[in-house]
Order: structure tokens, then C-alpha cells, then sequence
């Protein structure tokens, strides 16, 4: 546990008396106190009666002590008060109510977080998510959005509490940090929240790792999580998201799972089907012997729906130039892109090609 947490408690306590408060764990450090000089001293013995005084308050050399137990009722720290007299007591009583509620408060947080992280690394079995929402009072069926933000180029350590200030409920939304380069964040939302919504808060992250550490990112999204066993999945869909945006979507930075179409479907297929497929589609190498020029014009005919006036007048060529083009293509490739099942058939082929690369480039 954090000894800032105890400290800031502590700090909190000067205004109330001028009585000297403090902690000491279970060696007898003194590791917080409204008198910072006596951070690090060793009161050995002061723990040991603090322990055998159980859930008591003792006092020795003048000062009054009550033990912090664990949830196994095991001596993990003890709060201390100047003085031997009733008032040292009633002190010591007081801070130990405060300092027992910010540490409870504070592994409840911390284990809830260890919670979520588990769950969507798949480190914990599907039975034993109920049980220990229960435990933690961790609501089952709220909605919840997976985010996975990937830094690109170099990574920031502090990027992790960067994006934790983004988020001020934390008992309810959690910034996991899954390796050097990724971050898993676990928002909970509320139902019928927009995909709009979710990519606004992805770029909202984006923005201020960008702004505030000069970090390049790729955030990927899944699905909303109905229900908490859910969100293994949802960590998985981001995780696909940011892959298969990789490969077909490389000039954005924001990928949603929802929003991947057929690459999805064709991310997943064994690179031997796709090579069938390729070689059964096309006369060998047709589709390989299309230039830069030719490839650029077909992606352009696709952006403008098959359209040749729209697509001749976005080229600057003129219609019949695209015409003559389109014919070139059809000559190559035995395939009219004018013909929308044709078109279909060779949007899903540059795909697969696309991703076939990618694969060989690993």
C-alpha cells in the first residue's frame, strides 16, 4: 500500500490539534507523520505492544497506539498520538477510524482495478467473476466500454496517470496498464450510449497524451460490454480493431471493431484460403500487373460509389479517358468494375492482397 495515502490523511489531522499523529508498520518504521521529522525512525518495541494490544489502544513512552489490522485480523500497521492521557486515546481512536477507511478504501480501489485486469486478460474463471464482484459490492450488469490505447513510436510511462485524471470516478472506471506500449481503459457508460460518444472519448485520450507527452497513439474500441464477463471479449474486439485497422485502415488513428466491415472477416481467414481465392479470381499475376496509377484510379472509383462522371471529375481526367481505363482493367483482370458484383468481387480481392502483405511482412 502507498504510504501517500496514510500521509495525506495524516496531513489533514494538524489543523485539529497540535498532538503529533503518525503510522509505523509492522517492523516499527514510522513512515507517515504530521511531524516529518520523525519519518524513518524505528520504534521496534512500540510495534510489538501495538500487536499484542490487538484491537485495544496502548500507550508507551508517552505516546498512544492502536494497530490497523488486515482482513485476517493480522497487525499490518498502527496509529500512533502524543501522549498518555485520555485525550491521547480519544485521538488515536479518531485517526484510527480515518486511517482504517483510506486503506480500505484504497485496497478495495486497488483490488478492484486487479479485478477487471484479470477479467480481461482471461486470468480469472467465468464462476469466480460473480463470486468476487460480490465481494468487491462490483455491479455486474452495468455497461461497460473497452478501450485499448496503443502508444505508437515511443512509449511514456506517465501516460498510464495521464489518462487516469481523465477519469475521476475511480471505483468505477479503470486505467489498466497491460505492457510498455498499451493501455487498457474500462469506462462504464450509460446504456444507449452512441459509437459517436465512445470515438469522442477515444479522441479525447488521443488528443491529450498528444498534447500533453507528445505521444503518438492508435486507439482501438469494441463493443459495449453488457455484463462484466463480457468484457474479455470487448479487450480482445480493441485489440482486433487496432490489427486489422493496421492492415486496412492505416491513416486512422481511432479504430472501432463495430466499424471494420469486411476486414474483419477476412483478417480471420487462413492465408491459404486467401491464396486460392486470389489465384481462382484472377489469370495469374493479372492482378499484380497493375500499376500505381491504374490502383489509384480503382480506389477512387470505389470512394465515389462506381460513379464514372463523379470519378473523372474528382481524377481531372476526362470521362472518356476513365472509360478507357476501366477497359484496360477489364482487359487484365477479366473483371468490369462497372458491374457492381464485379466491383464486389475485386474490392474483397485487393483486401485480401493487402493483407496477405501484411502477413509476409511480420
Amino acid at each position: 500500500m502507498s504510504n501517500s495515502v496514510f500521509q495525506s490523511v495524516i496531513l489533514q489531522l494538524k489543523d485539529v490539534t497540535d498532538r503529533v499523529f503518525g503510522v509505523i508498520d509492522t517492523e516499527g518504521y514510522v513512515i507517515s507523520s504530521t511531524d516529518t521529522m520523525l519519518l524513518g525512525e524505528r520504534w521496534a518495541d512500540c510495534a510489538l505492544k501495538a500487536s499484542a494490544a490487538g484491537e485495544g489502544i496502548v500507550t508507551y513512552h508517552q505516546k498512544a497506539f492502536k494497530a490497523i489490522l488486515n482482513s485476517s485480523n493480522y497487525f499490518e500497521y498502527a496509529v500512533f498520538c502524543t501522549g498518555d492521557d485520555e485525550t491521547a486515546k480519544s485521538f488515536c481512536a479518531m485517526a484510527h477510524i480515518a486511517l482504517n477507511e483510506a486503506k480500505t478504501f484504497y485496497e478495495e480501489k486497488h483490488d478492484r482495478g486487479t479485478f477487471v485486469k484479470n477479467i480481461i486478460m482471461d486470468n480469472i474463471l467465468p464462476g469466480d467473476i460473480y463470486i468476487r464482484a460480490k465481494e468487491l459490492h462490483f455491479s455486474t450488469d452495468t455497461p461497460r466500454a473497452v478501450f485499448l490505447v496503443r502508444q505508437v513510436g515511443h512509449a511514456e510511462v506517465t501516460a498510464v496517470d495521464v489518462l487516469t485524471g481523465l477519469f475521476p470516478d475511480r471505483t468505477q472506471d479503470f486505467v489498466l496498464s497491460i505492457n510498455e506500449t498499451d493501455i487498457a481503459v474500462v469506462k462504464q457508460i450509460s446504456p444507449g450510449t452512441p459509437d459517436g460518444e465512445l470515438e469522442r472519448l477515444a479522441k479525447t485520450m488521443e488528443d491529450t497524451l498528444k498534447n500533453d507527452l507528445y505521444v503518438k497513439t492508435v486507439i482501438g474500441i469494441g463493443t459495449v460490454a453488457e455484463h462484466l464477463r463480457e468484457l474479455a471479449d470487448s479487450y480482445k474486439e480493441a485489440q482486433t480493431a487496432i490489427d486489422v485497422g493496421k492492415v486496412f485502415d492505416t491513416e486512422k488513428s481511432i479504430i472501432n471493431y463495430e466499424n471494420l466491415g469486411i476486414g474483419r472477416l477476412i483478417y480471420q481467414l487462413p492465408t491459404t484460403l486467401c491464396e486460392i481465392f486470389l489465384s481462382e479470381i484472377f489469370k495469374k499475376s493479372a492482378i499484380d500487373s497493375l500499376d500505381q496509377e491504374t490502383l489509384f484510379t480503382i480506389n477512387k472509383f470505389f470512394e465515389n460509389n462506381l460513379n464514372v462522371s463523379e470519378t473523372s471529375r474528382k481524377l481531372f481526367v476526362h470521362r472518356n479517358t476513365l472509360v478507357y481505363r476501366l477497359e484496360k482493367i477489364k482487359k487484365l483482370t477479366g473483371l468490369d468494375l462497372r458491374q457492381f458484383d464485379h466491383a464486389i468481387v475485386f474490392k474483397v480481392a485487393l483486401m485480401v492482397r493487402k493483407y496477405l502483405a501484411s502477413r509476409e511482412n511480420r
